[in-house]
């Protein structure tokens, strides 16, 4: 079943938040709902960076890898093609 590793960014600090979900939308929400209590009080958040993985081990594996990159090479990634977040901003259909 397919997961998703996003990034988004918090709108109150510029901070980012890294995590994995099958439902990106909704995970969204969440987070702008307050219902993380990690992210609940940097709130409102928005999508940088969505990128489809195969299962959910390979999206918490994914994650575990990003959550060591700096400010530098999150930009890089948030630049790449594999960068999928407009799909969701703006879908299409």
């Amino acid at each position: 079943m397919k997961h998703y590793f996003y990034i988004i960014e918090s709108l109150f600090d510029g901070s980012y938040y890294k995590g994995v979900t099958q439902d990106p939308l909704l995970r969204l929400k969440r987070h702008n709902n307050g219902e993380s209590t990690y992210t609940s009080h940097k709130r409102p958040w928005k999508f940088i960076y969505i990128e489809e993985m195969e299962n959910k081990g390979k999206a918490l594996q994914y994650e575990k890898r990003v959550k060591k990159y700096n400010r530098s090479k999150l930009a890089e990634l948030v630049e790449s093609r594999d960068n999928i977040v407009l799909k969701f901003i703006n879908p299409v259909g």
